[in-house]
């Protein structure tokens, strides 16, 4: 039993050692490095196990894009030739795709699945969960979905020839905010210079904006736009009618909402420093 435990533990190190975060901040996996830890000697192989797990995503309702991001690269094959090299950034729902459709014989898929399984359910949360949880763990969890959001829609914004993002994200803000860019808002809330305006916002202000965020990454999709333009007009039109929308319920408008005394970074500081010193208690 003992041994097992060891083994779990080292798989579990393993998949968190490759682990990285964009500069949204949005969890992602390399396949390439995944590839290694999975014990595949040919990516020709593992890239059909990937293949396999884009299908069950697609089946399951998901879009493939915000789980499978191509990232090929040009490498180096010897005499100033190049050749593409396939790869892709993965999302942790797609990790535990590609696991369950991993060659069941090896060991280490089958930690792969728990893994990634566990984690991924992790992240999830019922409605009757949610109403349970105090005001700053409502405002990690909007802010973990806002980050998931805005990763998407970075996405679709590429996929529409947006090369601006801050003037593309400024949009969106215009239209929720009444005329708003994202350093207005930081400015009325006082803030530092580049910190971040959603680790400042209550849960009811970042659900105003996950609203905003997810609803115009499919309006991009779906309108299929291919222009710089269009696609910021669209930011713009969703913010707008959200805002409208608040309006009409009889709700507080984004920029009435109050600012909470401690951003995020903060919150997660002091739960850091907390742990530390439980941690420094046990041991003496």
């Amino acid at each position: 039993m003992k041994e097992n435990n060891v083994v779990i533990e080292e798989a579990t190190k393993s998949f968190e050692n490759i682990k990285h975060f964009d500069k949204f901040g949005i969890e992602y996996w390399d396949a390439r490095e995944l590839q290694a830890v999975l014990d595949y000697k040919e990516w020709r192989k593992f890239d059909n196990v990937i293949s396999k797990a884009k299908n069950s995503c697609s089946n399951s309702g998901f879009n493939i894009l915000d789980h499978f991001v191509d990232v090929d690269k040009m490498v180096s094959i010897g005499s100033n030739a190049q050749r593409k090299q396939k790869n892709y950034k993965l999302s942790r729902y797609a990790c535990y795709l590609i696991a369950q459709n991993g060659d069941s014989r090896k060991s280490v898929i089958a930690l792969a699945q728990t893994y990634f399984a566990v984690q991924t359910r992790k992240q999830e949360i019922n409605e009757n969960e949610y109403s349970n949880l105090s005001e700053d763990e409502k405002r990690f969890y909007q802010r973990n979905l806002t980050k998931k959001g805005n990763y998407s829609l970075n996405q679709a914004a590429k996929k529409a020839h947006v090369k601006n993002f801050d003037k593309f994200h400024n949009f969106g803000y215009k239209g929720l905010y009444n005329g708003e860019t994202a350093d207005d808002i930081a400015r009325r809330k006082g803030l530092r210079y580049r910190e971040d305006i959603l680790d400042n916002m209550g849960s009811e202000e970042l659900i105003a904006n996950f609203f905003r965020i997810s609803q115009t990454e499919k309006k991009l999709r779906r309108d299929k736009i291919k222009t710089e333009k269009e696609a910021n007009k669209t930011h713009y039109e969703v913010g707008n009618k959200i805002r409208k929308t608040i309006k009409e319920l009889g709700g507080t408008m984004p920029e009435e909402l109050p600012t909470p005394k401690k951003s995020l970074k903060e919150l997660e500081k002091e739960k850091e420093l907390s742990s530390e010193n439980n941690v420094n208690k046990e041991i003496l």
